[in-house]
């Protein structure tokens, strides 16, 4: 008689079961059962690599919905897919190049795209493998990459009808310039860092020498630029 392990082993209870759902398609969904539809679209995760563990919280807090809505009879959809990621996927192809000394200008553009699209076959399949041993229940023969073709079009098409309503523009913002991607990056892919400064007073003399007056900036070097201050005409300071 053999008793209990000492400690649960998951390997092969998990790869059992999964396999076993897999295998009778338990995740495919049907859009002609009648029942009411339930649709998750994954958030992609980008093709930067393997997953973290905020990934891990959020695709088993999907997975539970997903499951939950299937077991009140919803017609449930998982859809699963993985995002390109552009400027991220770009550093990091970068970095992986440096490594065997080869930049990214030396090659071309035609040998670097290749060598994006070579790193997201890797961690492209490395990432649903991973959703895969988490025990997601994604429709797994829907995946989907952000690039395809057919989603591509999808993008453009739906950009160009919310433009076209007014619900997107181009407005004045402030942008982050990456010096080295030579490129503008959203604030999501900007990390902000933090440092101390010093604040300076300049004083400017009054013209008939009568007084000054003091600008405090943490921006001493546009003084050279100044040809003039401008105040508060309310301003007490400043009656005179």
């Amino acid at each position: 008689e053999q008793g209990l392990a000492p400690q649960y082993d998951p390997r092969p209870v998990e790869h059992k079961w999964y396999s076993f759902w897999l295998d009778n398609d338990l995740f495919r969904a049907n859009a002609d059962t009648g029942r009411p539809p339930f649709t998750i679209v994954i958030p992609p995760p980008n093709v930067t690599g393997i997953l973290h563990i905020g990934h891990i919280l959020n695709n088993t807090i999907q997975d539970i919905l997903i499951r939950w809505k299937r077991m009140q009879g919803y017609e449930a959809l998982w859809m699963p897919g993985t995002d390109h990621a552009g400027i991220a996927t770009q550093v990091v192809v970068e970095k992986m190049l440096a490594e065997r000394g080869i930049q990214r200008k030396e090659i071309g553009r035609d040998r670097f795209v290749h060598e994006v699209w070579e790193w997201r076959e890797k961690y492209g399949g490395t990432i649903i493998e991973q959703l895969k041993r988490l025990g997601a229940s994604c429709d797994w023969p829907r995946e989907r990459f952000t690039m395809d073709e057919g989603l591509s079009k999808a993008v453009l098409k739906v950009f160009v009808k919310l433009y076209n309503k007014g619900i997107i523009y181009k407005g004045y913002r402030i942008i982050n310039w990456c010096p080295r991607c030579r490129t503008a990056l959203s604030n999501e892919e900007a990390i902000p860092k933090e440092e101390n400064g010093s604040l300076w007073v300049i004083d400017y003399p009054l013209k008939d020498g009568s007084g000054k007056v003091s600008v405090a900036t943490t921006r001493p070097e546009t003084m050279l630029g100044d040809t003039g201050v401008a105040v508060h005409p309310d301003d007490p300071r400043y009656a005179q």
